[in-house]
């Protein structure tokens, strides 16, 4: 048997079984983030590294604005080349150079190249500063949500939310190295973002599941993976429904904000929740749920339950199917098999008398029955002639 949602006729999903397999997936994406940050890097903006940038509105080459750069700037500038959709274009110069007098020169410079439509300077102790502060938000948000989780629900629980919350900042940092989109303090909210996202679709799930261990549980039938399958089976369509519904607006405000309007802010800040909300609601189904499932099978509770199970023969995937009524009601369930059991244990003053006085007619059968037993003759059947008696002598 296996523990489904509901019996609707629908065909549900076995995510126990697919555990292992999507493992390896998120494997796959965490090395491969890892990699692009040690071997590329992040690109980090002004506002963490402090520096420089200029951005010009000119039609020269990129060669002439070189020619413009003065020599305090040559070695340490970067030259990017941006267009927007009127067909405008732009060149921006930045340079990790951070003394003020330097920078005022090289604005000035550029401004013989054309239009100044953005000038920023930010100094050493600014981007020190900002990062630092970044950190400790970062470490703060997690500690606050490993003792809510831990005292609202339970501590594995909070294990299996911070390792979906890691799992999602770990590729959405990996995308932005992989690709070298620039890291700047709008990137940083996006990621807080996509944590209070994840966050929020992991505790949907554990909710459910919660829910169900309280009645299903109760019984002591069912292992902790199979009623994680019931409550995972009961979210998907939520889960996928917010999804979509947060995922349309962050398009929209890529293509629309970014590509028409030409904001960078909006592509930088769109771009991380993109990426961000699409994994988070993988890792809230995948991550989140193989994490607690692992941790709690190795209770000695459910490692009782398991050996019962193991003991009755199941499936390969360990799971059983039950009817919906079973599944979501099982502490009704068994109440209503305890009292019949307690009804068939103790029979009522009714079948009582009852059961007497068939005793007592029986009795009295018995002491009116002949001692001797009479001998059975056999009768013809139905609608045939009965055999001529036979002819006896009589004795003198």
């Amino acid at each position: 048997m296996k523990l489904t949602p509901e019996n609707d006729g629908l065909r549900h999903i076995d995510f126990p079984a697919l555990w292992s397999r999507v493992l390896y997936v998120s494997a796959a994406a965490v090395l491969i983030s890892v990699l692009a940050l040690f071997i590329r890097g992040l690109d980090l903006g002004i506002d963490f590294q402090g520096g420089t940038s200029v951005e010009v509105r000119t039609e020269a080459s990129i060669e002439e604005v070189t020619d413009l750069i003065p020599d305090a700037f040559r070695d340490e500038s970067r030259i990017q080349e941006v267009t927007d959709d009127e067909g405008g274009r732009f060149v921006r110069v930045r340079s990790s150079v951070e003394d003020s007098e330097l920078a005022a020169e090289l604005r000035a410079a550029m401004s013989a190249a054309g239009d100044i439509t953005g000038f920023e300077s930010v100094g050493p102790t600014w981007g020190s500063e900002i990062t630092n502060k970044s950190i400790r938000a970062l470490v703060f948000f997690f500690i606050a949500i490993a003792l809510y989780i831990s005292a609202r629900l339970e501590w594995k629980m909070a294990v299996g939310a911070l390792a979906a919350v890691a799992h999602d900042i770990i590729i959405s940092v990996g995308v932005y190295a992989l690709f070298g989109f620039e890291v700047t303090p709008a990137t940083l909210i996006a990621f807080l973002t996509i944590m209070g996202y994840s966050l929020y679709d992991t505790i949907v799930v554990y909710d459910k599941v919660r829910e169900i261990t309280a009645r299903v549980g109760a019984t002591g039938r069912y292992t902790y993976t199979e009623m994680m399958n019931l409550a995972l089976n009961q979210v998907l369509a939520r889960s996928i429904n917010t999804t979509i519904t947060s995922v349309l607006p962050v398009l929209s405000m890529l293509f629309i904000g970014s590509f028409i309007l030409g904001a960078t802010t909006l592509q930088e800040f769109s771009i991380a929740l993109l990426v961000g909300l699409l994994v988070g609601g993988y890792s809230s189904i995948f991550v989140a749920s193989t994490v607690v499932a692992n941790l709690k099978e190795r209770e000695p509770e459910y490692l009782q339950i398991a050996k019962k199970v193991a003991k009755k023969g199941g499936d390969d995937s360990g799971t059983r199917w039950v009817s919906a009524e079973d599944a979501t009601f099982g502490i009704q369930a068994g109440r209503m098999r305890k009292g019949a059991a307690t009804k068939a244990k103790s029979p009522t003053k009714t079948r009582k008398l009852a059961d007497s006085k068939k005793d007592t007619e029986g009795s009295d059968g018995e002491s009116d029955a002949p001692t001797k037993a009479k001998k059975s003759t056999p009768t013809a059947a139905p609608g045939t002639i009965p055999p001529r008696p036979r002819k006896t002598k009589r004795k003198k």
